[in-house]
C-alpha cells in the first residue's frame, strides 16, 4: 500500500534553503578554520588550560540560572532571604488578627491560612499511624492541663503533630527551631486554628531569640513541658527564666545537638528536670536520621543546583546514621564518595560499605561536593574552603550552623552573589567561586522537604514522650535524661506497619519460653544495636 506523499511543513524548505546558503558560502566559523587550514593541529592543551580558568569578574556569568536578579554583596543578609513574592516588611512590625479575632501570633501572612490547611490535610494522608493515635487518646486527654512550648521546624508535617498535642488536651505555644525551614502558610493554618505560633521563613538572629522568647513570655501562661529540636528552647529558658525551668515537668529533646547539650547540663549538675532522648530512640536514629537523609539530601542538592552526581567526587564528614542514609543515595547516583571519620567504629562501616576513609585535607582539592552531618563544630573550615575547587559545592546535613565556618566567609576581600533562593556563590579575589547552600544551615529542610511518612514516626515518638513524661507518676524518672522505654518504640512501629499491609508472626507459648520473651514484647533488651 503507497503512503501519500506528506505535505510540507510551512517555512521548513525556506529554512534548508538558507542552511544551504551558510553551509555552501563557509559561514561556520569552525568549519571556515578546519577547510582553510586543514594541516594545523588541533591545541587540546591550550584549549583545557583556557577552559579552567576561572572566570574574571568583568562579564562572569553565573554558574546556575538564576530564578530571580541576582544581587551581589560583600556580606549576605539573612534577613533578606525571603520569597520573592513577600514584600519586606517584618511581621513584627505587622498588626494582624485570625478570623476569631486573635492577634496572639507572628506569621508571615495569615491570609495564607487556606492554602497552609491543604498542605496540613496532604500530610495526614501519610501519618495514619500518628492520626490514628490522635483518635485513639483524644477522649482520655493525656496531656490535658499540658502547657507545651515548642521550638521545630515548622512544616506540615510538624502541624500535624502540634494539632495531635492540642487534640489530645495541650495548650501549645510555638517556634521555629531554624531560620529557613519554616513553611510560611503551614504557620498561617496554625495561627488561624488557635496556635500562637511565631516563625517566619528568613527570620533573623535576632528575629529567631526574640520569636523564642514570646513563646515562653507570656503573662498569664507558664509552660510546664518543653518539646525541642537542637536545644535553643532549652538553653533561653534555662538562661533566661531559671523559675521557668525549675517548674517544668519534662523535656523532650530529638536532635544530637540539643540531647548533646541536655547531657552537658547534666553531668554539671544543672539538669533540675527529666529529660527524654527521642533522638537516640531507635523509631528516631535509624528511619528519621538514615531513611529520611537518604532520600531528601538529594532532593536538596538537585533543587539547588541541577548537579548531576554521576562521576563526581563527594566527601561526606561523618558516618553516622545521617552520613549512612547520604552515602547510600550518592553511590547509588555513582558518585565517588569519600568519607572522613574520627570514631573507627563508623570508619569500619565505611569502609566494609565500599567506601574509602580519608581525612579532609587529603581530597579538598579535587572534590566537586562537601557535605557535613557531624553534629561537630568548624568540621570545613577557612583553610579548606580556600583550597576547594572553582565550584565546589558545599552543605550541611547536621541540625546547627556550626559544622561549616560560615562566619569566616563574612570579609572586605570575598563577594557573595547570590543565584537562587539559598544559593550564594561566594567568590574570591581570582574569580574562584564555592558553592554554598543556606549557609551552612540544615540542607533539606531549608532547601526542599521531607519524606512525610518518616516525619509520622519521629512525631509519634515525641507524642509519646510527652505522654509518658507528663504522667508518669512521681519519682519514675529523676533529673537526668532518659531514652524512650522499649516497649513505646516498638508500640510506635507497629503503628505504622498497616501503612504496608505488613503481618508480624506471633511467638508460640512455647517459643516464647525458650527466649525468655513476652509473647507481646518488648523483643529485644535496651542494649540491642538493630
Amino acid at each position: 500500500m503507497s503512503m501519500p506523499d506528506a505535505m510540507p511543513l510551512p517555512g521548513v524548505g525556506e529554512e534548508r534553503k538558507q542552511a544551504k546558503e551558510i553551509e555552501d558560502g563557509e559561514k561556520y566559523s569552525f568549519m571556515a578554520t578546519v577547510t582553510k587550514a586543514p594541516k594545523k593541529q588541533i591545541q587540546f592543551a591550550d584549549d583545557m588550560q583556557e577552559f579552567t580558568k576561572f572566570p574574571t569578574k568583568t562579564g562572569r556569568r553565573s554558574l546556575s540560572r538564576s530564578i530571580s536578579q541576582s544581587s551581589t554583596d560583600s556580606y549576605s543578609s539573612a534577613a533578606s532571604y525571603t520569597d520573592s513574592s513577600d514584600d519586606e516588611v517584618s511581621p513584627r512590625e505587622k498588626q494582624q488578627t485570625n478570623s476569631k479575632g486573635s492577634s496572639n501570633f507572628c506569621v508571615k501572612n495569615i491570609k495564607q491560612a487556606e492554602f497552609g490547611r491543604r498542605e496540613i490535610e496532604i500530610a495526614e494522608q501519610d501519618m495514619s499511624a500518628l492520626i490514628s493515635l490522635r483518635k485513639r487518646a483524644q477522649g482520655e486527654k493525656p496531656l490535658a492541663g499540658a502547657k507545651i512550648v515548642g521550638c521545630t521546624h515548622i512544616t506540615a508535617q510538624t502541624a500535624v503533630l502540634i494539632e495531635t498535642l492540642c487534640a489530645l488536651g495541650a495548650q501549645c505555644r510555638w517556634s521555629a527551631c531554624n531560620i529557613y525551614s519554616t513553611q510560611n502558610e503551614v504557620a498561617a493554618a496554625l495561627a488561624e486554628a488557635g496556635v500562637a505560633v511565631f516563625a517566619w521563613k528568613g527570620e533573623s538572629e535576632d528575629d529567631f531569640w526574640w520569636c523564642i522568647d514570646r513563646c515562653v513570655n507570656m503573662d498569664g501562661w507558664q509552660a510546664n513541658m518543653i518539646l525541642d529540636d537542637g536545644g535553643d528552647l532549652t538553653h533561653w529558658v534555662y538562661k533566661k527564666y531559671p523559675n521557668v525551668f525549675k517548674k517544668i515537668r519534662g523535656i523532650v529533646e530529638e536532635s544530637v545537638t540539643g540531647v548533646h547539650r541536655l547531657y552537658q547540663l547534666s553531668k554539671a549538675g544543672k539538669l533540675c528536670v527529666p529529660a527524654m532522648n527521642v533522638n537516640d530512640s531507635v523509631t528516631k536514629q535509624k528511619f528519621d536520621n538514615l531513611y529520611c537523609c537518604r532520600e531528601s539530601i538529594l532532593d536538596g542538592l538537585k533543587r539547588t543546583t541541577d548537579v548531576m552526581f554521576g562521576g563526581k567526587q563527594v566527601v561526606v564528614c561523618g558516618y553516622g546514621e545521617v552520613g549512612k542514609g547520604c552515602c547510600a543515595a550518592l553511590k547509588a547516583l555513582g558518585a565517588i564518595v569519600y568519607i572522613t571519620e574520627i570514631d573507627p567504629i563508623c570508619a569500619l562501616q565505611a569502609c566494609m560499605d565500599g567506601f574509602r576513609v580519608v581525612k579532609l585535607n587529603e581530597v579538598i582539592r579535587q572534590v566537586d561536593v562537601v557535605i557535613t552531618c557531624t553534629g561537630n563544630k568548624n568540621v570545613v573550615t577557612r583553610e579548606h574552603l580556600d583550597r576547594m575547587k572553582n565550584s565546589c559545592i558545599v552543605c550541611n546535613m547536621g541540625h546547627s550552623n556550626t559544622e561549616i565556618d560560615v562566619t569566616s566567609l563574612r570579609t572586605p576581600e570575598l563577594t557573595w552573589e547570590r543565584v537562587r533562593s539559598q544559593v550564594d556563590h561566594v567568590i574570591w579575589p581570582d574569580g574562584k567561586r564555592v558553592v554554598l547552600l543556606a549557609e551552612g544551615r540544615l540542607l533539606n529542610l531549608s532547601c526542599s522537604t521531607v519524606p512525610t511518612f518518616v516525619l509520622s514516626i519521629t512525631a509519634t515518638t515525641q507524642a509519646l514522650a510527652l505522654i509518658e513524661l507528663y504522667n508518669a507518676p512521681e519519682g519514675r524518672y529523676k533529673q537526668d535524661v532518659y531514652l524512650l522505654p522499649k516497649k513505646m518504640d516498638e508500640y510506635v512501629a507497629s503503628l505504622h506497619l498497616p501503612s504496608f499491609d505488613a503481618h508480624l508472626t506471633e511467638l508460640t507459648d512455647d517459643q516464647a519460653k525458650y527466649l525468655g520473651l513476652n509473647k507481646n514484647g518488648p523483643f529485644k533488651p535496651n542494649y540491642y544495636r538493630y
